[in-house]
């Protein structure tokens, strides 16, 4: 038997940032149920790999990593969150051409590839709280109370960026802010 957690958002206590601060248009109530199915898809590994990348275990990921992410894979990515090669050049901290550059099949190097699906991660649980896709695109460039101002985009260049949004998108899941 699951347990089922309802949260009633609270936005008249302005010291507690409300889901607008953190990116929402309006406040909802928010309902989690403990072992739930996922409505996510897998963003990037389709084919023999059918789970979100959120929801992966980490040895999974680390033999994931092992074979590597293709050019195709990255252009999967690409197409499901928008981004163009500008962008993601951005987020991976590479050049444009990097990333341009490689043939279909062709994989990148661990470092890269651990990126890219650090970033399929994080987009893999936005679609999965938000339950719209287009919603969490927008939301990633909006700016973020919790973030100083800033947009999720800006600070998902770096691993602690990529984190800190991770977090934010459990604290709209849950409806914990703090």
């Amino acid at each position: 038997m699951s347990k089922v957690k309802s949260h009633n958002i609270d936005t008249s206590n302005k010291a507690i940032p409300s889901r607008k601060d953190l990116g929402f248009v309006q406040a909802k109530v928010v309902q989690t149920v403990h072992g739930k199915v996922h409505r996510a898809n897998a963003i990037i590994f389709t084919g023999t790999v059918k789970k979100p990348e959120s929801q992966m275990t980490p040895i999974e990921k680390m033999e994931r990593l092992s074979v590597g992410i293709s050019k195709k894979e990255l252009e999967t990515l690409k197409t499901r969150t928008e981004l163009d090669y500008y962008k993601l050049a951005k987020l991976l901290s590479v050049t444009r051409a990097t990333l341009i550059n490689k043939r279909s099949s062709e994989k990148f190097n661990s470092v890269l590839s651990e990126r890219i699906l650090g970033l399929a991660d994080i987009y893999s649980y936005g679609y999965d709280v938000f339950e719209d896709e287009e919603k969490f695109n927008q939301w990633m460039f909006r700016e973020n109370r919790a973030l100083g101002g800033k947009t999720p985009y800006d600070v998902c260049n770096n691993q602690f960026g990529r984190e800190e949004v991770k977090n934010i998108i459990g604290r709209i899941d849950y409806g914990v802010y703090s």
